[in-house]
C-alpha cells in the first residue's frame, strides 16, 4: 500500500471520527419541552418507516441487477473473455449499500437535531445555527468518509488480488480495477436516483398539499398543528432533502473520483495518477473540518449576516484545499505536470462561482427574486412568468462557468497536444469542485433541519422570537439549498464529461473503433434521444408529485370537515393518514422513472449501436444540465419570494399577494426538490450504465 493510499484511509477515518464528535455534541444539547420532544419523535418515526419501506423495495431491484451482472461476469464471449470482471456485481451492491447508509445516518441525526435547534433558538441565534449546521456537517462528512473508505478498500483489495492471486501486468491490472470500480458508481447512482425521486415525491406531495389547503384555502399559518399534513411535510424534508441529497452527493463524489482514476492510465500517469484524485479528496476532508470551525454569527437575524457566516467556512475550506492540492500534485506527479494543478483550481473556482450566481438569483437580498415577489400583486400568472424567466436567465452564468472551467482544465495540462492528459484534467476539475463537499453539503442539509425546527416551534407554541430566529435560519436554508443544488449540478456536468471520456477509453480497450463523425446518423439519433429524456423524466416526476398532492389535498379537506373542533384547535388531526398516503405514493411512483434511466442506454445501444450510446450521454448532459439549473433556481426564487412577502413586504401574510406567492411556491417545490436535482444523477447514471454494458452492446447490437 503506497503513501497516498494510507493518507486516503486516514482521511476517511478522520471524517467519520469527526462525525462521531459532532453527533456527541448535538446529542448533548437539550431536545426541549415534552411537547417538542413528542413532535420530533413523530417525525423520526415517520422518516424511519418510509426509509424502511423504500430500502425493502429497492433491495428487490438490486437483487435482480446483481443476478444480471453476475451472469455477465460468468459468461464468456467468442474471444474467451467475460463481459465483466467477476468483482463487478459485488462492487455494485456495496456502492448502493454505502449510498443508502450515508443518507440514513444523515437523516437520523437531522431528525434528532431539529427540536434541539428550536430549543436553542430560545436563547441564541448563534446556538441554533451551530446545532443545525453541525447536523448538516454530519451528512457532509459521512458522505465523504464512507465514499473514501469504500473506494480505497476496493482499490486495495483489487490491487492485492491482481498482484498476488491473479497476477496481471500494470495496464491490465488498472483496466480491471477501474472497470470494477465504475460499477461501484453504478450502484451508488442507482440508489441515489431511487432516493432522490422517491424522497422528492414524498416531501413535495406533502408540502404542496399542506400549503394549498392550509395556507390558501383555510388561511392557517405554515406548520400549524391543526393541519393533518404537517408531520408528513416535516418527514418529507428529512427523507427527500437530507437522505435523498446525501445519497445524491455520495454518488457524485464517488463517480468523480472513480472516473478520474479510470482516465489516469490513458494519460500516461500510471499509479500516481490513479492515486491523485483520492489524495485531493483527503485534503478536502481536512479543509472542510477546519472550515467548519469558522461558521459563527451574532444575534442579527439578517440573511446577509448569516450568509457571511457560512461563506467564511466554505471559502476557508476552498483556500486550504487549493494550497494542499499544489503539494499533492507536485508530490505525486512532479513539477512537470503542474498544469494539472491548474485543472484542480479551475474546478474549485467554478464551484465557488456557481455558488455565488445561484445565491444571486435565488436570495431575496438581490433583485431577481425581489422582482418575482413584486410581480405577485398582479396575480399568480405574472408571478409564475417572472419565476420561470429568472430560472431560465440563471442558466447562463453556471453553463458558461462550467464551459470555461472545462476548457481550462483541458488546456492547462497540455490537452491540445495530449488529449488524454486534457481529459484527465477535466476529471480532476470535477474532483476539485467536489473536494470540499464535506462543508458544502453541510450548508445544503442544514436547511431542512432549520425548516423542521421552525415547524417544531410553531407546533409546540413557542414564543414569537423563537419562530423569528428559526425563520431567519430557514430563509437562509432556502438560499444555501439552492446553492448546494447548483453546486451539485455543476459538479455533475464535469463528472459526466469525465465519465463520457472514460466510456470512450473503455470502448477503445475493447477493440471497438468509434465513428465520431457528426454525419453518423446513429450518433445524431442518440443526441436527440438523450436531449429528450430529461424532459420526459421530469414530466414523470412532476406528474407523480401532482398525483400525491391531490391525495393529500383530499385527505386534509376530509379531516377538516369530518373531525369536529379540528380548526378550532379542540381536536387533534390524524397525522398518520397523510404520512401513509405520501409513503405509498412515493414507493409506487419512483419505480418507473428510475428503472427507465437504467434500461434506456442498453436499449439504445442494442438498437442503434455504440455511437448512439455516446450520443445519448452527450445529449442528456447538455439538455439535462440546463434544465436542472432552471428548475432548481426557479423553485428557490418562488420560495424566497414568498418568504420575502411573509416578512411584511408587499402587504404581508393573508393578502391576495401572499396567496399568489404561495401558489408559486407550490409550483416551484417539485421543480427544485424533485425533478431538478434528480437530473444531475440521471446524466451520470446514463454514462455509467453505458460503460458497464458496452461490452454486451458491442457483441449483440444491430449496428456493430
Amino acid at each position: 500500500m503506497d503513501f497516498s493510499q494510507v493518507v486516503t484511509i486516514i482521511g476517511a477515518i478522520l471524517a467519520l471520527a469527526f462525525t462521531r464528535y459532532l453527533v456527541f455534541t448535538i446529542m448533548r444539547e437539550k431536545e426541549g419541552t415534552p411537547e417538542m420532544v413528542q413532535i420530533a419523535e413523530a417525525v423520526r418515526v415517520g422518516a424511519r418507516a418510509y426509509l424502511k419501506r423504500q430500502y425493502a423495495g429497492v433491495s428487490i431491484f438490486f437483487g435482480i441487477v446483481f443476478i444480471i451482472l453476475l451472469v455477465l461476469a460468468l459468461t464468456r464471449t467468442s474471444s474467451g473473455q467475460t463481459f465483466l470482471p467477476i468483482f463487478v456485481p459485488f462492487a455494485f451492491i456495496t456502492g448502493g449499500f454505502f449510498s443508502a447508509l450515508s443518507g440514513y445516518i444523515g437523516m437520523s441525526v437531522a431528525t434528532r437535531a431539529s427540536a434541539r435547534t428550536a430549543y436553542a433558538a430560545r436563547n441564541s441565534l448563534n446556538a441554533a445555527l451551530r446545532i443545525a449546521f453541525s447536523a448538516g456537517l454530519v451528512m457532509g462528512l459521512v458522505v465523504v468518509g464512507l465514499a473514501l473508505l469504500d473506494i480505497s478498500s476496493w482499490y486495495n483489495l483489487l490491487t492485492w488480488y491482481y498482484t498476488r492471486v491473479r497476477p496481471l501486468d500494470l495496464e491490465s491490472r488498472l483496466r480491471e480495477i477501474t472497470s470494477t470500480m465504475l460499477c461501484f458508481g453504478m450502484g451508488a447512482s442507482s440508489q441515489a436516483l431511487f432516493a432522490r425521486v422517491g424522497g422528492g415525491i414524498y416531501t413535495k406531495g406533502a408540502d404542496v398539499g399542506a400549503d394549498l389547503v392550509g395556507k390558501v384555502e383555510t388561511g392557517i399559518p405554515e406548520d400549524d398543528p391543526r393541519n393533518p399534513a404537517v408531520i408528513a411535510d416535516n418527514v418529507g424534508d428529512n427523507v427527500g432533502d437530507i437522505a435523498g441529497m446525501g445519497a445524491d452527493l455520495y454518488e457524485s463524489y464517488a463517480d468523480s473520483i472513480i472516473a478520474t482514476m479510470a482516465l489516469a492510465f490513458a494519460a500516461g500517469l500510471s499509479l500516481h495518477g490513479v492515486s491523485l484524485p483520492m489524495a485531493l479528496a483527503t485534503i478536502g476532508v481536512l479543509a472542510s473540518v477546519i472550515g467548519s470551525f469558522m461558521v459563527r454569527t451574532g444575534e442579527e437575524a439578517q440573511q446577509a449576516t448569516l450568509l457571511r457566516a457560512l461563506r467564511r467556512g466554505i471559502y476557508a475550506a476552498a483556500v486550504l484545499t487549493a494550497i494542499g492540492g499544489y503539494f499533492a500534485v507536485v508530490k505525486l506527479l512532479g513539477r512537470e505536470n503542474l498544469g494539472l494543478y491548474g485543472s484542480v483550481l479551475s474546478g474549485l473556482a467554478a464551484g465557488v462561482i456557481i455558488g455565488f450566481f445561484t445565491e444571486f438569483f435565488t436570495s431575496d437580498h438581490y433583485w431577481p427574486t425581489r422582482s418575482v415577489a413584486e410581480s405577485a400583486p398582479t396575480g399568480t400568472a405574472t408571478l409564475l412568468l417572472a419565476g420561470l424567466s429568472v430560472g431560465m436567465l440563471s442558466t447562463v452564468a453556471p453553463v458558461l462557468t462550467v464551459v470555461v472551467a472545462m476548457i481550462l482544465a483541458y488546456v492547462l495540462p497540455g490537452g491540445i497536444a495530449h488529449p488524454a492528459m486534457g481529459l484527465y484534467g477535466v476529471g480532476l476539475a470535477g474532483v476539485g469542485m467536489l473536494s470540499t463537499l464535506g462543508i458544502t453539503l453541510a450548508t445544503d442539509c442544514y436547511g431542512p433541519v432549520a425548516d423542521n425546527a421552525g415547524g417544531n416551534a410553531e407546533m409546540s407554541h413557542q414564543a414569537p422570537l423563537v419562530r423569528q430566529r428559526t425563520d431567519a435560519l430557514d430563509a437562509l436554508g432556502n438560499t444555501t439549498a439552492a446553492t448546494g443544488k447548483g453546486f451539485a449540478i455543476g459538479s455533475a456536468a464535469l463528472t459526466a464529461l469525465a465519465l463520457i471520456a472514460a466510456f470512450r477509453e473503455h470502448v477503445a480497450l475493447l477493440g471497438k473503433e468509434l465513428n465520431l463523425s457528426v454525419m453518423n446518423v446513429n450518433m445524431v439519433a442518440g443526441f436527440f434521444v438523450g436531449a429528450m429524456f430529461p424532459f420526459f423524466f421530469s414530466s414523470m416526476a412532476l406528474r407523480a408529485v401532482g398525483r400525491a398532492a391531490q391525495q393529500i389535498v383530499e385527505e386534509v379537506r376530509r379531516q377538516f370537515k369530518s373531525i369536529a373542533g379540528l380548526l378550532e384547535g379542540k381536536a387533534k388531526p390524524d397525522y398518520a393518514a397523510a404520512v401513509d398516503i405520501c409513503t405509498r405514493s412515493a414507493q409506487k411512483e419512483m419505480v418507473i422513472p428510475s428503472v427507465l434511466a437504467i434500461i434506456l442506454p442498453v436499449v439504445t445501444g442494442l438498437w442503434l449501436g455504440v455511437e448512439a450510446m455516446l450520443g445519448l450521454q452527450i445529449g442528456a448532459l447538455t439538455s439535462g444540465f440546463a434544465v436542472a439549473i432552471m428548475m432548481a433556481n426557479s423553485g428557490a426564487s418562488w420560495d424566497n419570494a414568498k418568504k420575502y412577502i411573509e416578512k411584511g413586504n408587499l402587504g404581508g401574510k393573508g393578502t391576495e399577494t401572499h396567496k399568489a406567492a404561495v401558489i408559486g411556491d407550490t409550483v416551484g417545490d417539485p421543480f427544485k426538490d424533485t425533478a431538478g436535482p434528480s437530473l444531475n444523477i440521471l446524466i451520470k447514471l446514463l454514462s455509467i450504465v453505458s460503460i458497464v454494458f458496452v461490452g454486451l452492446v458491442i457483441q449483440f447490437s444491430l449496428f456493430r
